[in-house]
């Protein structure tokens, strides 16, 4: 067995070293740890078939179950004459009529809406058979830059429906009586769809005809 003589100095200067790699090793570590965690790990897409009636055509998608009814329409069946606008069920642009009812599709997910029937302005009329809305909307010019004009006439269509029907809105005076038709009940019907260039008047004078009303 040979003996190790190791002096004082020499196993001082050795520790020295020997922290000092430990110490380094840290450094880089650290670092590197952080990376891994803040990697993006594998996305798992869940997925769903979902079958609409879109105006009178029945289909079948397989979407994202994150798919917003609006991006559905638009990106997965090109139908985009429902417009994207504030995505945030604001100003109305993307208004649609689902089951009779008018909803915000940029406030669903399609999936929700599995065997629904969904009317879009494509559906309502096309430019050379108008639906009666349309027309009046041109004749009464209730557009202007046209951006939220599917929103709007969408919204209007069901808006004569649901009076007819009898449904109360926020200003409906009296909850037991006929639905009855008043400029103060088409605006605060219709107060969910923001037309940005203020062609507000014309679009009450637009269903005002279609209602057979005077504005």
């Amino acid at each position: 067995m040979h003996d190790l003589k190791i002096t004082r100095r020499e196993m001082i200067a050795a520790s020295g070293v020997s922290a000092a790699g430990v110490a380094a090793g840290s450094m880089v570590a650290a670092p590197v740890q952080a990376m891994v965690a803040r990697a993006p790990r594998a996305e798992t897409v869940s997925t769903a078939k979902v079958t609409l009636e879109v105006n009178g055509k029945p289909t079948t998608l397989e979407l994202d179950t994150r798919t917003t009814l609006l991006d559905a329409l638009r990106e997965h069946l090109k139908l985009t004459g429902t417009k994207k606008g504030c995505d945030h069920g604001q100003c109305g642009a993307c208004t649609a009529i689902v089951d009779g009812r008018r909803i915000n599709t940029c406030l669903t997910f399609a999936v929700m809406h599995d065997g629904a029937k969904i009317t879009t302005i494509e559906g309502l009329g096309q430019p050379d058979a108008l639906h009666p809305m349309q027309a009046a909307f041109v004749k009464h010019d209730g557009y202007q830059c046209g951006y939220c004009t599917p929103g709007q006439i969408c919204s209007a269509v069901t808006v004569l429906e649901e009076i007819k029907q009898g449904i109360p809105s926020h200003v409906t005076e009296d909850l037991n009586a006929p639905g009855k038709f008043t400029p103060e009940e088409v605006r605060e019907r219709m107060s969910g769809n923001i037309c940005r260039c203020g062609a507000y008047s014309n679009i009450l004078d637009a269903i005002s005809e279609v209602a057979g009303e005077n504005a």
